[in-house]
């Protein structure tokens, strides 16, 4: 399996955007799902147990169990499959932490906090309980809770579904400070194995401390079978008697004293919280005998007795098995064959590496894979690995590489450059990549590859891609004042279109240019459009003909046309020419501009002389 690291993409579909953890079968990942485009955490099962059909079988049973739980409180499962020899399953993606980090960043939590998460996975439990599936592995580093405070049970990797009793008897599944007795003695499993777990996970969000530890797994498995727990309470006084009785019934090492289900539990719990004893831990008279009931003193003993039995019993299971393994030990080493050390033939070629392991005394096996990395007919790997000790005689297994062969150039033109570089690297090639400027492909976009897509190349080779950085920009000329078909011209030659509007205007002769946008002397990518402002001539309104008209209504009708009226007089000797229009210029008819001037001439009657008096005679005298 190559190096997982950001932006791989895992079957076609994951991308990688981050490491979160790992555990004891696989490493998790926060990836992105290309085709719904959300986050998922990607379980990849590490490539050593790829191998192991057990391991294997029950990374497949987790993907399977947990798939079939929908409830608000389990991670839900959303796919599974197999990529590069390995297997991954993709699942809901919590945003928040664990249990077990929020305990050792905040130490103790508040008892009702504790509760309400505890209640929150027993609800997650008694949905998988009721389904016939049982976790097995409840523990803080396994419930997550989010930022809105929902707790979500993961890693159902050895949950057990039906009837099925892989891994059931005779072997210890799980983490050890977690473990319930009848785990840690490998007897049969049930839903109250995991009411025990999770009796531990409270005890230790309540305490800051698992009730049980050592020095190693076995160490910590004896006292999870035969030592009681110190009470939470003395550990944290903020606990009350009601909560230390329900957490230390949930730690009875007898299955059958525990609580029978997630359902009484969460009753304990809650009753717990309003301050009162379940009905099951009140030693009132009118409770009817049982567990808690019961003479105390006669209980206790019991219960002791029975502690030492098994104590006594893991001891001896221990002892014998220890013995065995020591007969079978030292049967080996007195009747194994002399060891030499495996010779380093890595890069060799395959030939050469044969005669290598002969001569060294071994045995070779050649197994021919294809590789990336490693040139044709060279060792990659070797098991036994250079410098171990091995049987003389026994096989080594080399693994030679075929090369990384030849793959299609997919096609890649016109897509982004981070979709393109995804495509040519999942086909197996590395990637480089230069800029050029394009009128026709958009920005961050492939122009081409070199070679070219859909012709073949070794795996491994670069392929060349140009990407476009968007049209060349040219300089806008200055065309204001030239006419339009020589401005017009400017800009073709720039590489620049035009867009004609016209402006009516007195003031520039017609077809010169007023104005122009973008600016002269400013930056547009070539094939921009310049638009041009060019002048119009008016139009053209007709005179009027108001010759015979009166004066009056002869400056109506010219001013109503939009022209100016100009009098200029004339005497005339005719009455019917008084205040009448004798001519005008331009004449009717006559095409001008708007607000051009119109004369018009005329007639004013010649007044006509008042004869002077005769003078009176004189009179004689």
């Amino acid at each position: 399996m190559p190096q997982i690291t950001k932006d791989t993409v895992v079957d076609e579909r994951y991308r990688i955007l981050a490491r979160v953890g790992s555990g004891g079968m696989a490493d998790v990942y926060c990836a992105e799902d290309l085709q719904l485009g959300r986050k998922v955490a990607l379980k990849l099962l590490y490539r050593r147990f790829a191998e192991d059909d057990e391991f294997v079988e029950r990374f497949r049973r987790e993907a399977s169990s947990a798939a079939g739980l929908q409830h608000p409180n389990v991670v839900q499962v959303y796919d599974r499959g197999e990529w590069d020899e390995t297997y991954y399953i993709a699942m809901e993606f919590v945003d928040g932490r664990s249990i077990k980090q929020m305990v050792r960043a905040d130490g103790p939590l508040d008892p009702d906090h504790a509760i309400d998460l505890t209640i929150q996975v027993l609800r997650a439990e008694r949905y998988a309980h009721k389904r016939g599936i049982v976790h097995r592995d409840i523990k803080p580093q396994n419930v997550l809770v989010d930022e809105e405070g929902r707790a979500k049970v993961t890693d159902f990797g050895i949950a057990r579904a039906g009837a099925s009793d892989m891994t059931e008897t005779g072997s210890i599944m799980g983490t050890a400070q977690y473990l319930s007795p009848e785990q840690a003695q490998g007897h049969p499993v049930t839903a109250r194995s995991d009411l025990y777990s999770t009796g531990i996970v409270l005890y230790e969000m309540l305490t800051g401390h698992v009730p049980f530890d050592g020095e190693s797994p076995v160490a910590i498995a004896l006292k999870q079978v035969a030592e009681a727990p110190v009470p939470p309470g003395e550990l944290n006084p903020r606990v009350s008697p009601a909560l230390e009785a329900t957490v230390m019934r949930a730690l009875e090492k007898d299955p059958a004293y525990r609580y029978a289900d997630a359902d009484e539990f969460i009753a304990a719990l809650q009753a717990a919280r309003e301050g009162s004893l379940p009905p099951h831990l009140d030693p009132s008279p009118s409770q009817p005998r049982g567990y808690a009931a019961v003479d105390r003193e006669v209980a206790a003993e019991e219960l002791a007795e029975e502690d030492r039995r098994n104590r006594r019993m893991l001891v001896i299971g221990v002892l014998v098995a220890l013995a065995a393994a020591a007969i079978a030990l030292g049967a080996y080493f007195l009747t194994r064959p002399d060891q030499a050390t495996v010779p380093n033939v890595v890069g060799n070629q395959a030939s050469v590496a044969v005669t290598r392991i002969e001569n060294a005394g071994f045995e070779a096996s050649i197994e021919t894979v294809r590789n990336d990395d490693v040139p044709r007919d060279r060792v990659a790997q070797q098991r036994p690995g250079p410098g171990d000790e091995a049987d003389e005689g026994s096989t080594v297994r080399l693994v030679v590489s075929s090369g990384p062969g030849e793959a299609t150039i997919p096609e890649v033109n016109g897509l982004t450059e981070q979709s393109a570089t995804r495509r040519l690297e999942r086909a197996g090639f590395k990637v480089e990549t230069r800029e050029r400027s394009s009128n026709d492909v958009a920005e961050g976009r492939v122009v081409s590859s070199s070679p070219p897509e859909r012709s073949q190349l070794t795996k491994g080779r670069t392929v060349l891609l140009t990407i476009s950085s968007g049209p060349e920009e040219v300089t806008v000329p200055d065309v204001q004042g030239l006419g339009q078909d020589e401005a017009v011209a400017q800009l073709e030659a720039a590489g620049l279109r035009s867009a004609v509007s016209e402006q009516e205007t007195d003031s520039e002769d017609p077809g010169t240019v007023l104005s122009q946008s973008p600016a002269a002397e400013t930056q547009a990518p070539r094939g921009t459009t310049i638009t041009l402002t060019v002048a119009k001539e008016p139009a053209k309104v007709t005179v009027p003909d108001v010759t015979g008209e009166s004066v009056n209504r002869a400056r109506d009708q010219i001013e109503q046309a939009g022209l100016n009226v100009n009098i200029q007089r004339q005497t005339v000797t005719d009455t019917s020419q008084n205040e009448k229009v004798i001519s005008q210029s331009p004449g009717g008819g006559a095409k001008r501009s708007p607000d051009s001037q119109v004369t018009i001439t005329v007639g004013r009657l010649e007044p006509t002389p008042t004869p002077s008096p005769s003078p009176s005679p004189t009179p004689t005298p």
